[in-house]
C-alpha cells in the first residue's frame, strides 16, 4: 500500500518532513558524475561530489529514500557490522582500528550534516545492546574495556542484569552494553534532508527514472526509459535494489526483507518506562530485534526477516510476536503501522566497496548497518573520484565472496543458513 506521495505506507512516510517531488528524466543530460540510487549511498556521494565542484545528476527509480534508507530502524551504532574484536581476529589490530576510525567518521558525518543543514530527523543519542544468551555473559565488559584501552572510545560501559532491566522494561536481557555516543534518527527525514542539501549544492535529481543499462565506456551513457545521461563517472548506490543492473557484483550480495511495526501512541510515561532516555536498543540474536520510542511516544519495533521477493501478507501479525516476546505488557497495544524493506547482506557481513571500470564505483551490502556506513561510503567514493582513495582502499580491501550458487541458488542456501542461526538463537 502506498501512502504519502507514493512512498510505502509506514510510520516514517506518515511523519515525513519536507517531501518534494523531483522530475522524471526526459531527454539527454550530461554531467561529470551520474549517481544511480536515491538512498544514503547515492545522496551522500552526490552531495559530497557537488561540494567538491563536480556536476552531478542523481537518478532514482522511485522516490528519494524510497528503499531501505527510508524504512529502516534508524539505529546508528558504533563500529562496523562486525565488532572491533571480531575484526581484530580476522585482520589484526591495525586494520581493525582503521575500520573503527572510518565508522567513527561516519557518525560524525551524520551529526555534522544534521546540524549544518538543519535536518529535522529527531536525532537522539544512546544505544543499548541487550545480551540474550547465557554464553555471552561477560562479553559486554570485555568489549567496553577493549574499546576504551585500544580504540580511544570510553563511551561504552557494561550493564548488569539489574541495570539493563531499569533501562529497558524486558526480562529477556541477561546483561547489556550502553553506548552513549551511538545514535538514532528518523531515517526518511534524514534522507530527505540530504536530498535538499544536495539540490542546494547543485545536484540535479530525477525521480521515477529507473536505469535500464549503461555503457562500459569513458564517458559512459546511462539509459532510462525516457532519457539518458552521459557522464565521466558512474556511482552505483542501489544496494538491495541492484537487481540485474550489474551482474558482475549482484551474486556477492543477498537481498533480504526486514519488517517493522509502530504501536499507537503509548503516552510519555509508558514510553519512558519501556526505554529510559529514548535510547535505541538491539539484542544479540543473529536475526536481531531492534527498537526505540518515537517523538510521539510510540514503540517502533523491528523483528523478523524473510528471504524471498514478497513480504508477508500481514506484516503486523508477522512482527507482533517478536515484540511481545520482549514486551508482553504491550499485549493490548494497537499496531498503527506495519511495513517492510529490502536491504542486502554479504557473506562476511562486511560492506562491499569497489570499482568495475576506472570510472564505475559501487557500494552496497551493509548487512543491517547501513545508516552510518552507507552514508560514509558515499563520501568515500566521492573522495576517490576526486583523487584521494586512501579510505576507499581501506574499505575495498575486503573482497566480498560470491554466494554459493550465484543469484539463482543463493536463496535456498540462505534460508538453510538462517534456520540454523535461528535455532542457535533459541538455544
Amino acid at each position: 500500500m502506498m501512502a504519502n506521495g507514493g512512498y510505502p505506507n509506514s510510520y516514517y512516510a506518515a511523519t515525513a518532513v519536507g517531501l518534494a517531488a523531483h522530475p522524471l528524466l526526459k531527454g539527454a543530460e550530461s554531467a561529470d558524475v551520474c549517481v544511480i540510487g536515491g538512498g544514503y549511498t547515492g545522496l551522500s556521494a552526490a552531495l559530497n561530489l557537488a561540494e567538491r565542484g563536480f556536476d552531478v545528476v542523481l537518478l532514482e527509480a522511485e522516490r528519494i529514500g524510497w528503499g531501505a534508507s527510508g524504512r529502516n530502524g534508524g539505529l546508528i551504532g558504533s563500529g562496523q557490522r562486525k565488532d572491533a574484536l571480531e575484526l581484530e581476529e580476522l585482520f589484526g589490530y591495525e586494520q581493525s582500528k582503521a575500520f573503527w576510525d572510518i565508522a567513527e567518521a561516519a557518525k560524525a558525518e551524520i551529526r555534522d550534516r544534521v546540524g549544518r543543514h538543519d535536518i529535522d530527523c529527531d536525532l537522539q543519542f544512546g544505544q543499548i545492546e541487550g545480551v540474550h544468551k547465557q554464553s555471552y555473559i561477560g562479553s559486554s565488559a570485555r568489549y567496553a574495556e577493549a574499546l576504551a584501552e585500544r580504540y580511544d572510545y570510553p563511551h561504552a560501559r557494561a550493564l548488569s542484569r539489574e541495570e539493563v532491566r531499569k533501562m529497558v522494561a524486558t526480562d529477556t536481557f541477561l546483561e547489556g552494553l550502553h553506548d552513549t555516543r551511538a545514535m538514532s534518527i528518523h531515517p526518511l527525514n534524514f534522507a530527505l534532508g540530504l536530498a535538499r542539501a544536495a539540490q542546494e549544492a547543485g545536484v540535479r535529481i530525477f525521480e521515477n527514472s529507473r536505469v535500464t543499462d549503461y555503457t562500459r565506456s569513458d564517458p559512459a551513457t546511462v539509459h532510462t526509459a525516457q532519457g539518458s545521461v552521459e557522464a565521466r563517472f558512474i556511482v552505483l548506490g542501489c544496494n538491495g535494489y541492484l537487481g540485474k543492473l550489474e551482474k558482475r557484483v549482484a551474486g556477492r550480495i543477498m537481498p533480504i526483507n526486514n519488517f517493522m511495526i509502530a504501536t499507537e501512541p503509548l503516552g510519555e510515561s509508558v514510553a519512558r518506562e519501556l526505554i529510559a532516555d529514548r535510547n535505541c536498543v538491539h539484542d544479540t540474536r543473529f536475526v536481531v530485534n531492534y527498537f526505540r520510542t518515537s517523538g510521539d511516544h510510540r514503540l517502533l519495533f523491528g523483528g523478523g526477516e524473510n528471504y524471498r521477493r514478497g513480504f508477508p501478507r500481514d506484516i503486523a501479525a508477522f512482527v507482533r510476536p517478536y515484540m511481545l516476546t520482549l514486551f508482553p505488557q504491550l499485549e493490548d497495544a494497537r499496531i498503527d503501522y506495519a511495513w517492510g524493506g529490502t536491504l542486502s547482506v554479504t557473506v562476511k557481513r562486511f560492506p562491499q566497496l569497489g570499482r568495475l571500470e576506472p570510472n564505475v564505483f559501487f557500494a552496497h551490502g551493509y548487512s543491517g548497518h547501513g545508516v552510518s556506513i552507507a552514508n560514509i561510503s558515499g563520501k568515500i567514493i566521492a573522495e576517490a573520484i576526486a583523487g584521494t582513495a586512501e579510505r576507499f582502499d581501506v574499505m575495498a580491501s575486503i573482497k566480498a565472496l560470491p554466494f554459493p550458487g550465484g543469484t539463482l541458488l543463493r536463496y535456498p542456501g540462505m534460508v538453510l543458513g538462517m534456520l540454523y542461526y535461528s535455532l542457535k538463537d533459541k538455544l
